[in-house]
């Protein structure tokens, strides 16, 4: 359907607010700036209620709907940048070395303000809207700490949804699924200790080198030889090897790391338990032993059913069902809006970026010609959900 005339006129405004956050991006925790920003313009638009502070640099706000109703929703957006050095060129690049918007948290932000703009001039829904701002989506949990800080008892929802955008899909379009539509992200180390000595008497020695490489070559057998291959929708990357500093001294320790990416609980117990046998087993086999630290991270992004066919299609009103994949593929990023959807259910979707760089690459920038989208998803997803 075309979209709506009051959408489509404050597109470059709502650019304008992106480009301006794009500029100065804030990592978790630190998103000060951009949190007054948004709750100044909450306050502006004439929220009834704006509070600070949750979860450290959260950001909630309250709009009623000039119906009669009782439900409530929320609508969630990151505003966190990433630790990378920008280098996409554009006018209006990072003036922060080393930080950037390179996942388009700006873009998520600034198109959750411009709903909450429209919104607050028709209020044409009944109940509340509870527009949530969350830090420290990047590694920080931030959703968690927002919970933490009673997010949902102090602002109830029968339901809570996200939307982030996805390079390579096309502008004016949206992906989403029922059920794990994220992964769960965890990571290892895992120390091998031997014993170190001159090169030239590796039998004198006990070798943590030897260890690493047979354990990394049997790691791949995590996957492909030890799960169900229906199920085994697992992902394990070897990132790190250290070991050694002299040519020709054998070193006392090897370490390797890297991450698990699972969309299945059991999976994901299962690899835990079958990575740290088996860097045991292949230190044990050479005579040293190993030490494994696995952390676990974000859990799987689920989405509820009945959400998700919900959200479905609000996206299909507003860029036509043609154009609204229900059936995407699972993506093994993590993302912490998992705990909100563990907390309530609700549905995240993927809105189209078009042909730009990739997510948390040094030249990406999001796109502000899906800005008119974002902001028409959520003013539909509202006014349908909170339907007198």
């Amino acid at each position: 359907m075309p979209l709506r005339n009051s959408i489509s006129e404050r597109v470059a405004e709502i650019r304008d607010w992106r480009r301006d956050l794009h500029q100065h991006p804030e990592l978790g925790y630190e998103e000060t700036r951009t949190a007054a920003i948004v709750a100044d313009k909450l306050r502006a638009f004439g929220f009834d209620e704006v509070v600070t502070g949750l979860g450290k640099t959260g950001v909630v706000g309250v709009l009623k709907g000039r119906l009669e109703g009782s439900s409530r929703i929320g609508l969630r957006a990151d505003m966190d940048a990433l630790p990378i050095e920008e280098s996409s060129g554009v006018p209006h690049s990072s003036r922060h070395a080393g930080k950037m918007h390179a996942c388009g948290h700006d873009g998520h932000t600034a198109m959750l303000l411009g709903a909450a703009e429209a919104l607050a001039e028709t209020r044409a829904f009944a109940g509340e809207a509870i527009f949530i701002f969350q830090p420290a989506e990047e590694g920080g949990a931030g959703a968690q700490a927002m919970i933490d800080d009673q997010l949902f008892t102090r602002f109830p929802c029968q339901q809570v949804f996200g939307l982030h955008n996805m390079p390579g899909l096309p502008v004016g379009s949206f992906s989403i699924r029922t059920g794990a539509i994220m992964a769960a992200p965890d990571q290892f180390t895992i120390r091998f200790n031997g014993k170190g000595g001159h090169a030239a008497m590796p039998h004198n020695c006990i070798d943590p080198v030897v260890m690493a490489a047979h354990f990394i070559t049997a790691a791949q057998t995590l996957v492909s030889r030890r799960l169900d291959p229906v199920q085994a929708q697992a992902v394990v990357s070897i990132t790190r090897l250290r070991a050694g500093e002299a040519l020709n001294v054998i070193p006392e320790t090897a370490e390797v790391a890297g991450t698990v990416r699972t969309l299945d609980a059991e999976v994901r117990d299962a690899i835990e338990a079958q990575l740290t046998a088996l860097a045991q087993a292949q230190a044990s086999a050479f005579g040293g032993h190993a030490e494994v630290n696995y952390a676990r991270g974000y859990p799987v992004t689920v989405n509820e059913a009945s959400a998700t066919a919900f959200a479905a299609e609000i996206a299909a009103k507003v860029v036509g069902a043609e154009q609204v994949d229900r059936q995407t593929n699972p993506v093994m990023g993590g993302e912490d809006f998992a705990y909100m959807l563990q907390a309530k259910p609700g549905a995240y979707i993927f809105m189209g970026n078009g042909d730009t760089a990739g997510l948390h690459h040094p030249a990406y920038d999001f796109n502000d010609e899906a800005l008119a989208y974002g902001v028409s998803y959520w003013v539909e997803l509202v006014e349908q959900a909170l339907a007198a």
